[in-house]
Protein backbone atom coordinates (compact mmCIF):
# COMPACT_ATOMS: atom_id res chain seq x y z
CA UNK A 1 0.00 0.00 0.00
CA UNK A 2 1.39 3.39 -0.98
CA UNK A 3 1.25 6.02 1.71
CA UNK A 4 0.89 9.76 1.23
CA UNK A 5 4.50 10.21 2.35
CA UNK A 6 5.67 7.68 -0.25
CA UNK A 7 3.76 9.56 -2.97
CA UNK A 8 5.31 12.85 -1.91
CA UNK A 9 8.77 11.31 -1.96
CA UNK A 10 8.20 9.89 -5.44
CA UNK A 11 6.94 13.26 -6.66
CA UNK A 12 10.02 15.08 -5.31
CA UNK A 13 12.28 12.50 -6.90
CA UNK A 14 10.71 12.78 -10.34
CA UNK A 15 10.11 16.55 -10.35
CA UNK A 16 13.60 17.54 -11.58
CA UNK A 17 13.20 15.19 -14.52
CA UNK A 18 9.89 16.86 -15.32
CA UNK A 19 11.50 20.30 -15.31
CA UNK A 20 14.40 19.13 -17.47
CA UNK A 21 11.86 17.62 -19.85
CA UNK A 22 10.11 20.98 -20.12
CA UNK A 23 13.25 22.62 -21.53
CA UNK A 24 14.10 19.57 -23.62
CA UNK A 25 10.69 19.80 -25.30
CA UNK A 26 11.24 23.47 -26.09
CA UNK A 27 14.75 22.79 -27.38
CA UNK A 28 13.42 20.08 -29.67
CA UNK A 29 10.84 22.47 -31.11
CA UNK A 30 13.43 25.18 -31.71
CA UNK A 31 15.81 22.73 -33.39
CA UNK A 32 13.07 21.31 -35.58
CA UNK A 33 12.32 24.85 -36.77
CA UNK A 34 15.98 25.30 -37.72
CA UNK A 35 16.38 28.32 -35.46
CA UNK A 36 19.77 27.24 -34.10
CA UNK A 37 21.37 26.96 -37.52
CA UNK A 38 24.08 29.52 -38.32
CA UNK A 39 23.14 32.50 -40.49
CA UNK A 40 26.43 33.27 -42.20
CA UNK A 41 24.94 35.53 -44.86
CA UNK A 42 23.13 37.64 -42.25
CA UNK A 43 26.25 38.18 -40.19
CA UNK A 44 28.57 38.86 -43.12
CA UNK A 45 26.06 41.47 -44.27
CA UNK A 46 25.89 43.02 -40.78
CA UNK A 47 29.68 43.19 -40.53
CA UNK A 48 30.04 44.67 -44.02
CA UNK A 49 27.37 47.32 -43.50
CA UNK A 50 28.74 48.49 -40.16
CA UNK A 51 32.37 48.44 -41.26
CA UNK A 52 31.29 50.51 -44.27
CA UNK A 53 29.40 52.94 -42.03
CA UNK A 54 32.43 53.21 -39.71
CA UNK A 55 34.79 54.21 -42.53
CA UNK A 56 32.16 56.47 -44.11
CA UNK A 57 31.94 58.43 -40.86
CA UNK A 58 35.71 58.85 -40.80
CA UNK A 59 35.69 59.93 -44.45
CA UNK A 60 33.12 62.55 -43.49
CA UNK A 61 35.32 63.57 -40.56
CA UNK A 62 38.32 64.30 -42.81
CA UNK A 63 36.12 66.06 -45.39
CA UNK A 64 34.32 68.25 -42.84
CA UNK A 65 37.47 69.51 -41.12
CA UNK A 66 37.44 72.15 -38.40
CA UNK A 67 33.72 72.46 -37.74
CA UNK A 68 31.35 72.01 -34.80
CA UNK A 69 29.21 69.90 -37.13
CA UNK A 70 31.76 67.22 -36.33
CA UNK A 71 29.73 66.53 -33.19
CA UNK A 72 26.99 65.05 -35.37
CA UNK A 73 29.52 62.59 -36.74
CA UNK A 74 30.74 61.93 -33.20
CA UNK A 75 27.23 60.89 -32.17
CA UNK A 76 26.89 58.74 -35.29
CA UNK A 77 30.25 57.10 -34.51
CA UNK A 78 29.02 56.33 -30.99
CA UNK A 79 25.98 54.55 -32.43
CA UNK A 80 28.03 52.52 -34.91
CA UNK A 81 30.65 51.57 -32.32
CA UNK A 82 27.79 50.27 -30.17
CA UNK A 83 26.81 47.99 -33.03
CA UNK A 84 30.34 46.56 -33.04
CA UNK A 85 29.86 45.83 -29.37
CA UNK A 86 26.70 43.88 -30.24
CA UNK A 87 28.44 42.00 -33.06
CA UNK A 88 31.30 41.13 -30.71
CA UNK A 89 28.70 39.88 -28.23
CA UNK A 90 27.13 37.64 -30.87
CA UNK A 91 30.50 36.22 -31.95
CA UNK A 92 31.49 35.59 -28.34
CA UNK A 93 28.29 33.55 -27.94
CA UNK A 94 29.32 31.56 -31.05
CA UNK A 95 26.26 32.68 -32.96
CA UNK A 96 28.17 33.45 -36.16
CA UNK A 97 30.35 30.48 -37.08
CA UNK A 98 30.68 26.79 -36.28
CA UNK A 99 34.40 27.27 -35.55
CA UNK A 100 35.18 28.40 -31.99
CA UNK A 101 38.38 30.03 -33.26
CA UNK A 102 36.56 32.00 -35.95
CA UNK A 103 34.04 33.27 -33.40
CA UNK A 104 36.74 34.22 -30.89
CA UNK A 105 38.89 36.12 -33.38
CA UNK A 106 35.87 37.83 -34.91
CA UNK A 107 34.86 38.98 -31.42
CA UNK A 108 38.41 40.19 -30.68
CA UNK A 109 38.63 42.19 -33.90
CA UNK A 110 35.14 43.67 -33.79
CA UNK A 111 35.04 44.35 -30.04
CA UNK A 112 38.71 45.23 -29.59
CA UNK A 113 39.67 46.81 -32.89
CA UNK A 114 36.47 48.75 -33.57
CA UNK A 115 34.87 49.24 -30.13
CA UNK A 116 37.93 49.18 -27.86
CA UNK A 117 36.64 46.40 -25.58
CA UNK A 118 38.54 43.37 -24.29
CA UNK A 119 36.90 40.17 -25.51
CA UNK A 120 38.46 37.99 -22.77
CA UNK A 121 37.39 40.32 -19.94
CA UNK A 122 33.88 40.64 -21.28
CA UNK A 123 33.49 36.90 -21.92
CA UNK A 124 34.49 35.92 -18.38
CA UNK A 125 32.13 38.50 -16.87
CA UNK A 126 29.26 37.79 -19.23
CA UNK A 127 29.49 34.01 -18.85
CA UNK A 128 28.96 34.38 -15.10
CA UNK A 129 25.92 36.52 -15.77
CA UNK A 130 24.42 33.90 -18.09
CA UNK A 131 25.02 31.08 -15.60
CA UNK A 132 23.25 32.90 -12.79
CA UNK A 133 21.30 35.97 -13.93
CA UNK A 134 20.18 38.12 -10.99
CA UNK A 135 21.68 35.56 -8.60
CA UNK A 136 22.75 37.55 -5.55
CA UNK A 137 26.42 37.23 -4.78
CA UNK A 138 27.21 35.65 -8.16
CA UNK A 139 25.94 37.73 -11.08
CA UNK A 140 28.54 40.50 -11.63
CA UNK A 141 25.91 42.69 -13.28
CA UNK A 142 24.21 43.25 -9.91
CA UNK A 143 27.39 43.34 -7.83
CA UNK A 144 28.75 46.36 -5.91
CA UNK A 145 29.40 49.41 -8.02
CA UNK A 146 28.25 52.97 -8.51
CA UNK A 147 24.62 51.76 -8.57
CA UNK A 148 23.18 49.61 -5.75
CA UNK A 149 21.09 46.85 -7.33
CA UNK A 150 20.29 44.76 -4.24
CA UNK A 151 18.95 45.54 -0.75
CA UNK A 152 22.18 44.28 0.80
CA UNK A 153 24.22 46.89 -1.04
CA UNK A 154 21.65 49.60 -0.30
CA UNK A 155 21.87 48.77 3.43
CA UNK A 156 25.55 49.72 3.33
CA UNK A 157 24.81 53.15 1.85
CA UNK A 158 22.44 54.91 4.22
CA UNK A 159 24.31 58.04 5.25
CA UNK A 160 26.03 61.02 3.68
CA UNK A 161 26.34 61.39 -0.06
CA UNK A 162 25.96 57.64 -0.59
CA UNK A 163 22.60 57.69 1.19
CA UNK A 164 21.45 60.72 -0.79
CA UNK A 165 22.60 59.15 -4.04
CA UNK A 166 20.99 55.74 -3.55
CA UNK A 167 17.56 57.31 -2.98
CA UNK A 168 17.81 59.03 -6.37
CA UNK A 169 19.91 56.53 -8.28
CA UNK A 170 17.04 55.59 -10.59
CA UNK A 171 16.89 59.12 -11.98
CA UNK A 172 20.68 59.29 -12.15
CA UNK A 173 21.14 55.86 -13.75
CA UNK A 174 20.65 56.84 -17.38
CA UNK A 175 22.74 60.05 -17.17
CA UNK A 176 25.49 57.93 -15.58
CA UNK A 177 25.42 55.61 -18.58
CA UNK A 178 27.11 58.39 -20.57
CA UNK A 179 30.25 57.50 -18.56
CA UNK A 180 29.94 53.77 -19.21
CA UNK A 181 32.00 53.95 -22.39
CA UNK A 182 34.99 55.29 -20.45
CA UNK A 183 34.44 52.69 -17.75
CA UNK A 184 34.38 49.83 -20.28
CA UNK A 185 37.62 51.02 -21.88
CA UNK A 186 39.29 51.32 -18.47
CA UNK A 187 38.10 47.87 -17.37
CA UNK A 188 39.26 46.34 -20.65
CA UNK A 189 42.76 47.81 -20.28
CA UNK A 190 42.95 46.85 -16.60
CA UNK A 191 41.93 43.25 -17.31
CA UNK A 192 44.29 42.95 -20.27
CA UNK A 193 47.17 44.21 -18.11
CA UNK A 194 46.45 41.69 -15.35
CA UNK A 195 49.53 39.44 -15.38
CA UNK A 196 47.79 36.91 -13.11
CA UNK A 197 45.07 36.30 -15.68
CA UNK A 198 45.13 33.04 -17.63
CA UNK A 199 43.00 34.44 -20.44
CA UNK A 200 44.41 33.52 -23.87
CA UNK A 201 45.75 36.25 -26.15
CA UNK A 202 45.68 38.77 -23.29
CA UNK A 203 48.61 40.79 -24.66
CA UNK A 204 47.15 40.82 -28.16
CA UNK A 205 43.90 42.23 -26.80
CA UNK A 206 45.80 44.82 -24.77
CA UNK A 207 47.63 45.88 -27.92
CA UNK A 208 44.35 46.10 -29.89
CA UNK A 209 42.57 48.18 -27.26
CA UNK A 210 45.45 50.53 -26.43
CA UNK A 211 46.59 51.12 -30.02
CA UNK A 212 43.01 51.69 -31.14
CA UNK A 213 42.42 54.25 -28.36
CA UNK A 214 45.76 55.99 -28.89
CA UNK A 215 45.24 56.22 -32.66
CA UNK A 216 41.74 57.58 -32.13
CA UNK A 217 42.94 60.36 -29.82
CA UNK A 218 45.92 61.13 -32.09
CA UNK A 219 43.69 61.57 -35.15
CA UNK A 220 41.33 63.87 -33.25
CA UNK A 221 44.19 66.07 -32.02
CA UNK A 222 45.87 66.11 -35.43
CA UNK A 223 42.83 67.34 -37.34
CA UNK A 224 40.85 69.36 -34.77
CA UNK A 225 41.64 72.10 -32.25
CA UNK A 226 41.92 70.66 -28.77
CA UNK A 227 38.49 71.99 -27.71
CA UNK A 228 36.66 70.42 -30.64
CA UNK A 229 38.72 67.23 -30.29
CA UNK A 230 37.74 66.92 -26.63
CA UNK A 231 34.09 67.60 -27.47
CA UNK A 232 34.13 64.98 -30.26
CA UNK A 233 35.66 62.40 -27.90
CA UNK A 234 33.17 63.22 -25.12
CA UNK A 235 30.11 63.03 -27.36
CA UNK A 236 31.19 59.77 -28.99
CA UNK A 237 31.95 58.12 -25.65
CA UNK A 238 28.72 59.39 -24.09
CA UNK A 239 26.56 58.09 -26.95
CA UNK A 240 28.43 54.77 -26.98
CA UNK A 241 28.04 54.24 -23.24
CA UNK A 242 24.41 55.30 -23.19
CA UNK A 243 23.37 53.17 -26.17
CA UNK A 244 25.13 50.08 -24.86
CA UNK A 245 23.92 50.48 -21.28
CA UNK A 246 20.37 51.37 -22.26
CA UNK A 247 20.20 48.15 -24.29
CA UNK A 248 21.30 45.92 -21.41
CA UNK A 249 19.45 47.67 -18.57
CA UNK A 250 15.85 46.64 -19.38
CA UNK A 251 16.80 42.95 -19.55
CA UNK A 252 17.00 42.18 -15.82
CA UNK A 253 16.88 45.37 -13.75
CA UNK A 254 13.69 45.41 -11.71
CA UNK A 255 13.16 41.67 -12.11
CA UNK A 256 13.37 39.39 -9.03
CA UNK A 257 16.72 38.93 -7.30
CA UNK A 258 17.39 35.25 -6.58
CA UNK A 259 18.82 34.46 -3.11
CA UNK A 260 22.05 32.40 -3.17
CA UNK A 261 20.42 29.42 -1.46
CA UNK A 262 17.58 29.04 -3.95
CA UNK A 263 17.66 26.23 -6.52
CA UNK A 264 15.89 26.70 -9.85
CA UNK A 265 15.87 24.61 -12.99
CA UNK A 266 17.48 26.12 -16.09
CA UNK A 267 14.31 27.29 -17.83
CA UNK A 268 12.85 29.04 -14.80
CA UNK A 269 16.21 30.50 -13.78
CA UNK A 270 16.50 32.20 -17.17
CA UNK A 271 12.89 33.18 -17.86
CA UNK A 272 11.68 34.35 -14.45
CA UNK A 273 14.38 37.01 -14.05
CA UNK A 274 14.47 38.25 -17.66
CA UNK A 275 12.34 40.84 -19.42
CA UNK A 276 11.71 41.31 -23.14
CA UNK A 277 11.13 44.64 -24.84
CA UNK A 278 8.58 44.63 -27.67
CA UNK A 279 10.47 44.78 -30.90
CA UNK A 280 10.27 46.24 -34.37
CA UNK A 281 13.05 46.61 -36.96
CA UNK A 282 14.34 49.85 -35.40
CA UNK A 283 14.26 48.58 -31.80
CA UNK A 284 15.78 45.23 -32.83
CA UNK A 285 18.69 47.03 -34.52
CA UNK A 286 19.20 49.68 -31.83
CA UNK A 287 19.25 47.07 -29.05
CA UNK A 288 21.26 44.49 -30.97
CA UNK A 289 18.53 41.89 -30.52
CA UNK A 290 18.89 42.09 -26.73
CA UNK A 291 15.24 43.11 -26.50
CA UNK A 292 14.57 39.36 -26.96
CA UNK A 293 16.39 38.71 -23.71
CA UNK A 294 14.38 35.66 -22.66
CA UNK A 295 15.05 33.84 -25.91
CA UNK A 296 18.72 34.89 -25.82
CA UNK A 297 19.18 33.51 -22.31
CA UNK A 298 17.50 30.24 -23.17
CA UNK A 299 19.45 29.85 -26.42
CA UNK A 300 22.60 32.02 -26.16
CA UNK A 301 24.10 30.61 -29.38
CA UNK A 302 20.97 31.29 -31.44
CA UNK A 303 21.68 33.80 -34.26
CA UNK A 304 20.28 37.20 -33.41
CA UNK A 305 17.96 37.29 -36.42
CA UNK A 306 16.22 34.10 -35.21
CA UNK A 307 15.36 35.33 -31.73
CA UNK A 308 12.22 37.07 -32.98
CA UNK A 309 11.17 33.87 -34.77
CA UNK A 310 11.70 31.80 -31.62
CA UNK A 311 9.62 34.12 -29.45
CA UNK A 312 6.15 32.68 -30.26
CA UNK A 313 7.34 29.15 -29.43
CA UNK A 314 8.90 30.26 -26.15
CA UNK A 315 5.84 32.29 -25.11
CA UNK A 316 3.48 29.43 -25.88
CA UNK A 317 5.69 26.96 -24.01
CA UNK A 318 5.92 29.19 -20.93
CA UNK A 319 2.15 29.64 -20.90
CA UNK A 320 1.69 25.88 -21.19
CA UNK A 321 3.88 25.07 -18.17
CA UNK A 322 2.77 28.05 -16.08
CA UNK A 323 5.89 30.22 -16.15
CA UNK A 324 5.43 33.99 -16.31
CA UNK A 325 6.78 35.56 -19.50
CA UNK A 326 7.49 39.28 -19.10
CA UNK A 327 7.34 41.59 -22.13
CA UNK A 328 6.78 45.36 -22.08
CA UNK A 329 7.28 48.38 -24.31
CA UNK A 330 10.66 50.15 -24.47
CA UNK A 331 9.71 53.25 -22.46
CA UNK A 332 7.75 51.19 -19.94
CA UNK A 333 10.86 49.07 -19.40
CA UNK A 334 12.89 52.18 -18.65
CA UNK A 335 10.23 53.43 -16.23
CA UNK A 336 10.38 50.08 -14.41
CA UNK A 337 14.17 50.32 -14.15
CA UNK A 338 14.05 53.88 -12.76
CA UNK A 339 11.31 53.01 -10.26
CA UNK A 340 13.10 49.87 -9.08
CA UNK A 341 16.45 51.57 -8.58
CA UNK A 342 14.88 54.45 -6.66
CA UNK A 343 13.11 51.99 -4.37
CA UNK A 344 15.42 48.99 -4.33
CA UNK A 345 15.89 49.26 -0.57
CA UNK A 346 12.13 49.16 -0.03
CA UNK A 347 10.55 47.14 -2.83
CA UNK A 348 13.15 44.38 -2.91
CA UNK A 349 13.32 43.59 0.80
CA UNK A 350 11.07 40.56 0.45
CA UNK A 351 12.81 37.45 -0.87
CA UNK A 352 12.06 36.13 -4.32
CA UNK A 353 8.74 34.43 -3.75
CA UNK A 354 7.21 32.09 -6.27
CA UNK A 355 5.35 28.84 -5.53
CA UNK A 356 6.99 27.05 -8.46
CA UNK A 357 10.45 28.16 -7.41
CA UNK A 358 9.73 27.36 -3.77
CA UNK A 359 9.20 23.72 -4.73
CA UNK A 360 12.83 23.55 -5.85
CA UNK A 361 14.43 25.12 -2.80
CA UNK A 362 17.16 23.06 -1.20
Amino acid sequence: MTTQADSATTERATRPDVYVSHFTDLMRTVKDEGLLERKHGYYWWQIAVHVGAFFAIWAGFFWLGNSWFQLILAAALGVIVTQFGFLGHDAAHRQMFASASWNSWTARILAGGFAGLSFAWWRAKHNMHHKGPNLEGYDPDIGPGAIAFTPGIVAQRTTGFAGWFVKRQGWLFFPLLTLEGLNLHAESIRAARDKTSNQPWRRTELWLVVVRLAAYVAVLLAFLPIGKAAAFFAVQMAVFGFCLGASFAPAHKGMPIIPPEMKLDFLRRQVMVSRNVRGNPVVDWAMGGLNYQIEHHLFPNMPRCNLRKAQPFVKAHCEKIGVDYMEVGLFQSYAIVVDYLNNVGIRARDPFDCPLAAQLRG
